[in-house]
């Protein structure tokens, strides 16, 4: 079973902006949410004067100070509440330039600071900083289309809403997030799992060129042509290499597509995950045919929701048949664009969030022993205690064919095995502060119960999705020691300060 406790992480922290001398800091974490760090993080005998940082970028870049009247309002614009924290300010470059500006200034000061593109991730610190400086990547808001090319250049502050609204008008799309709230940054640069993910691959896949912010201000490309290794490397690696300000994407000629949502009693959950094994276990699987699976244990009056999508538009296509016979409570499917398929897909109203992942190898008796676990574990029961306890689970099935196309468009540095396999999510929500921990740590026993099970099943698979990782999840070293070495040497080669590691505490890290 994976080994998810407390672990201890070392941190190099300069101590004057004009000195050599590092201080290292092995902290070790019992504390959810990286409290530790983030108290070390306020000290200022540990920090140079942030204070004077803010001044100084506020003379060439929209600066926010606590005293700004849209201060909290933009340090509390992550999605979930867990994620909320207090920058010593907050900066909004509104080009490729003033990015480059404002991480020279923290590079050279040893100023910590965090970057926000949408602020989906609930981890805190993931995208968003206690004293030290938010980067907040909302300004970068262009979009590009080259129809000559099939290219769209894409800037980091966009959210995928954005994105599909503008490229529809020329009914093409690309390979990006399920969730139109999802911004464009996180998402790609933790892989990105999109419904065209059989046919083209990744999100990350699909880059045809990162302009990246180096740490010592320095704007450069990584494409197949410029920088190879660096381009390979942010195809999963997130923040550890530099601050991307833009992403050219390939585009597709997709716009009407068949699909929506399928609502089921709960009560009929076995028979779903029958269903979605032999979806899975289909030998010729049809590229254009995805799904993902939610179903709620603590709130079971809503049910099962199965979000499907047939790419072209075609109504109820062959793919979806082991679905068909499983009576709905509801049924949204049509033929509509696939911007208007994604949009019918809500998010539970609650103010704070937290989830958890896992793979394994998708059969019907995995499917039975997990369904056993989350009808007698004790955990359920105490995620419902809370208030506005809620929790969701969702199955993703991942094709070989994702894997192939990922691998046909240069590679990625996933370390993703040829075969079919199901990442498992579970979303823990609740409204309260006091209840992060409980939520936490009963969100984690459960996904250790369930890898047991998986274990019974042999059906185990080294890979965590890092879009759907939890804080305390070693997502990086599931992508296999050969990867990690490889991720290693470009950090040493283009982060040779370790900038990106050391300043920016938010974010799955290489040790």
């Amino acid at each position: 079973m994976r080994n998810e406790s407390a672990y201890c992480m070392a941190v190099m922290v300069p101590l004057a902006a004009k000195s050599s001398i590092f201080l290292l800091l092995v902290l070790s974490i019992t504390t959810p949410y990286l409290t530790v760090a983030a108290t070390i993080l306020e000290s200022n005998t540990l920090r140079p004067n942030i204070k004077q940082t803010c001044e100084t970028l506020k003379a060439t870049v929209l600066t926010f100070l606590p005293s700004s009247s849209n201060y909290t309002a933009l340090a509390t614009k992550n999605w979930s509440g867990t994620a909320w924290s207090k920058p010593s300010c907050i900066v909004q470059p509104s080009s490729s330039s003033q990015a480059q500006e404002v991480v020279s200034v923290l590079s050279k000061g040893g100023v910590s600071f965090a970057v926000r593109s949408g602020g989906h991730m609930p981890s805190p610190l993931a995208a968003n900083t206690d004293g030290g400086v938010l980067i907040d990547l909302s300004g970068l808001k262009s979009i590009q289309y080259d129809a000559r090319k099939s290219e769209a250049k894409i800037g980091a502050g966009l959210k995928w809403g954005e994105v599909y609204a503008e490229l529809e008008r020329s009914k093409v799309t690309v390979v990006g997030g399920r969730v139109l709230d999802v911004g464009v940054g996180g998402l790609i640069l933790g892989s990105g799992l999109s419904y065209l993910s059989d046919l083209y691959g990744l999100a990350c896949d699909n880059v045809v060129n990162f302009e990246v912010v180096l740490a010592g201000g320095k704007l450069v490309n990584a494409s197949a042509r410029e920088n190879q290794d660096l381009f390979w490397a942010l195809k999963g690696g997130l923040n550890n290499f530099g601050l991307v300000t833009s992403f050219t994407l390939k585009t597709y000629s997709i716009y009407q597509v068949w699909g929506g949502v399928k609502l089921y009693n709960y009560t009929d959950l076995p028979k779903l995950l029958r269903a979605a094994n032999e979806y899975q276990s289909t030998p010729t699987k049809d590229p254009y045919a995805n799904f993902m699976l939610q179903a709620f244990p603590t709130n079971q009056s809503i049910g099962v929701v199965l979000n499907m999508v047939y790419l072209r538009p075609v109504p109820s296509p062959a793919a979806f048949a082991p679905f068909y016979n499983i009576p709905t409570t509801g049924d949204l499917t049509r033929v509509q664009t696939l911007r208007e398929m994604m949009s019918g897909q809500g998010v539970p109203d609650i103010p704070r969030w937290d989830w958890r992942t896992t793979s394994f190898k998708p059969s019907e008796g995995v499917y039975e022993r997990i369904e056993g676990v989350l009808a007698e574990a004790p955990e359920v029961a105490t995620i419902a205690g809370l208030t506005g306890g809620t929790l969701a689970l969702g199955l993703q099935p991942i094709s070989t064919l994702l894997v192939d196309a990922g691998r046909e468009k240069g590679g990625n540095a996933l370390g993703l095995e040829r075969m079919n396999q199901t990442w498992w999510v579970l979303d823990t929500g609740h409204w309260l502060e006091k209840d992060d921990e409980v939520a936490h740590e009963a969100t984690k026993r459960l996904i250790n119960k369930i890898n047991d099970e998986v274990e019974e099943e042999q059906a185990e698979v080294d890979y965590l999705f890092m879009n759907d990782a939890s804080w305390d999840q070693d997502v990086i070293a599931s992508y296999g020691e050969n990867n990690v070495a490889k991720l290693k040497a470009v950090r040493r080669k283009y982060d040779p300060q370790f900038v990106f590691t050391n300043l920016v505490f938010g974010g799955f890290k290489l040790g």
